[in-house]
This record gives C-alpha cells, structure tokens and sequence, in this order.
C-alpha cells in the first residue's frame, strides 16, 4: 500500500471497509453478512469503484487508520483482498504510520492471504477466536476449533505480524467464570498485543435470540467481568474501554475514531460514516450496492447539542473518560450539571477524577449503560 508524508491541513480520516461475507453464519451474530460466494467479485469491484470514488471526495484528507471487518474478510482470498488494498493505496493518501488492520476467522486464514496482507501494509490482525473450549465454540456456531486459531496466531507471526487482537466472548449459555478465565490464560499463551472481551447478547433476529438460552446470570457475569479485568491487569494489558485491554503502545487507533467522534467514512453496506459533521449509511442490501443503486441513507446533520450528548456517550466507554474543559471549549456549554452527577457517581466507587477529567471505575463499566443515560440527561 502506496503511504505518503504529504501534509493534508491535519484532516485525518479513518476508513472502514466492510466484507459481508462468511463461510457460516454464526448463531449469536446480528452484522450484515452473507454465504453466497458467488457474488465476491461483483462485490469485489463494486467496492473498488466506491473506494475509487471516495477517494476524489476525500482529497483533503490522509487516512491514518484502516480497518477491513465483516463478515469475514480473509474469507475473501488473497486476491480479492489485493486488489482491495491496492485500490485503497491509490486512491487514498495514506500516511506513513497508518494502522491497518484485516479482521481474521481462523479457518479461513492460510499462508496465502497472510502473506498477500502483509505485502500490500497490513499491520494489525484481529482474530475472532471467542473460546478456547471446542464445545463453546461449537455451541455458539463456530467452525473453527481452538487449536485453528492457536496455529493460525503462529502462522501470522511467521509472516511478520507482530500485532495482534484476539476477541473472546463470556456470559455463554452454561459458561462457567472458571472456564472462561481458562480461555484467557490459554489465549495469552498466544502473546496477545491486545484483547476485546464482550459479553454474548442475545439479538431477537438471530437463531441463538429466537432459542433464547439460558444465560449466567447478572451477578455470575458482574463477578467474571471483574476477575478478568484483574487477570488482564496482572499480565501488563490495560483497560482502556469497556471491553478492550492493550499493551501499552497497542491501543486500537482506528477504534479511537468512533470514541472521539473524529472522521471516518465506511464503505460497504451497512457502513456508517461520520463525515463533515454529517452521518449516513449504506443500506444492508449487497445487491442493491454492488448494482449501484445503493446510495447512502440516513443521512443527517449532526447538531451540537446532540454531539455534545454523543461526547459524552463514548468517551465514557473508556478509561481516559470525558474531560469537562474539553466539553465546555468544544460545546460552550456549562459542565456544572454534569459535575453534578459525577460527584454522586464518586461516592459510589462508580467515576472518579483526575483534575477536570471524569472517567468510569470497572464497577461503573459494569452499569455504564444506566450512568451514561444519567449523565446525557443531566444536561437537557
């Protein structure tokens, strides 16, 4: 991928291409995404011509992150996602220490595609490995098994990789706070870089919301979420978002986009983007996108009033948290309601502060949901 120092006024995008498709639906998943492989070249070119004609729109800018997620993109192959990358390195000024990142599934990723990766600029690989007990992965309809994804690390290490992401799940139906913690000590004998750790939801549309399984409960789920933050934190990973843990140096920059509200455009359907102050996305339609007939939809101008609620809404997902001088030069608002609630949320071990930066305790990520509502309606 063609990078470039040259100066672009310090407009930075993030760039987010999205590949619907998978060998297998998983059981548990709600993003758009298809099994007809039929359709991966007309596919394939449909998002070539978009990134070709984004690329004209988006002159101003230099894209300093890169995230290729689905889907699975390396079910893709190593040709199609050259040409993807290709197109991306000419079309787009990429700057010279971009993060790029493809997201992996284990049983679709051979020497091959890892090596086609690395030579158009990959640098980042996140593997969806979810479990390293074989009946979990099979129960929430995986097709890989762990020993995939251990050989599959190995190999991308062998290519020249040397940062890597594993997500892993907890809260699955019969899951034990024991055996997932077992997942993470087997995942770290991987040298992860850096760990996204979700708890399963059930969504009505998918086959596991519609079998709605029993789930640990609240407090089983409170107490694992816990004990792997103190798991992490004890092998040199920091907690910098709910579900994200890094070694220092190996935070997602692209992630970062989304939580600073900063630029970044999506391609693909069911891509979001925020752009200029303006969001829109694509249609959840590979058919009406590859045709053209996909414009973007939802398109709106975001107020600063709702910005200002939005700020808070993720900054609060991580560690950093939202500093109040920041909201007020960005927003012209009064922090004092805010502050309000901060100092409440204090007494209850659930925020603190470093000077006028507010920021969760892993006992508010627990109920960050109901704290980030609170603190959004302290300011209407």
């Amino acid at each position: 991928m063609k990078k470039t120092n040259a100066a672009t006024g310090g407009k930075l995008l993030g760039l987010y291409l999205h590949i619907p498709f998978c060998v297998k639906k998983c059981a548990y998943c709600d993003f758009y995404s298809i099994t007809d492989a039929s359709l991966k070249a007309d596919y394939t070119a449909a998002l070539i011509r978009d990134i070709k004609a984004y690329g004209e729109r988006c002159s101003g800018y230099t894209v300093d992150t890169v995230y290729i997620g689905g889907g699975t993109p390396t079910c893709l192959g190593a040709g199609y996602l050259s040409e993807i990358l290709q197109a991306v390195g000419a079309c787009f000024a990429i700057a010279e220490n971009a993060e790029i990142t493809v997201e992996c599934n284990p049983e679709s990723t051979d020497q091959a595609v890892l090596e086609a990766m690395h030579k158009h600029g990959v640098n980042r690989l996140s593997f969806g490995v979810q479990a390293a007990h074989d009946t979990e992965l099979k129960r929430i309809g995986r097709i890989h098994d762990f020993a995939q994804a251990q050989a599959a690390v190995e190999l991308a290490r062998q290519c020249g990789f040397a940062n890597i992401s594993l997500d892993l799940m907890y809260g699955l139906p019969d899951q034990t706070q024991a055996q997932f913690l077992d997942s993470v000590t087997q995942c770290l004998t991987l040298n992860p870089q850096h760990l996204s750790c979700y708890g399963l939801k059930l969504e009505p549309a998918t086959p596991m919301g519609r079998e709605n399984p029993v789930l640990p409960d609240d407090d089983t789920q409170a107490d694992t979420y816990l004990a792997m933050c103190r798991l992490l934190g004890r092998n040199g990973f920091e907690h910098y978002e709910i579900s994200n843990f890094a070694k220092p140096g190996f935070r997602s920059r692209h992630n970062f986009k989304y939580w600073d509200l900063s630029d970044y455009l999506g391609l693909g359907p069911g891509a979001h983007s925020f752009l200029n102050g303006r969001r829109f996305a694509f249609a959840r339609d590979i058919r009406a996108y590859i045709s053209g007939e996909s414009i973007p939809q939802d398109e709106e101008e975001v107020s600063d009033f709702r910005r200002q609620g939005e700020y808070l809404m993720v900054r609060l997902r991580t560690s950093d948290g939202a500093d109040m001088h920041d909201l007020e030069n960005r927003y012209h608002v009064s922090t004092a309601p805010y502050e309000q609630v901060f100092r409440m949320l204090e007494k209850h071990g659930l925020a603190a502060h470093e000077g006028t930066r507010w920021y969760l305790t892993e006992q508010g990520f627990l109920v960050s949901n109901s704290i980030i509502n609170a603190v959004v309606e302290a300011g209407e």
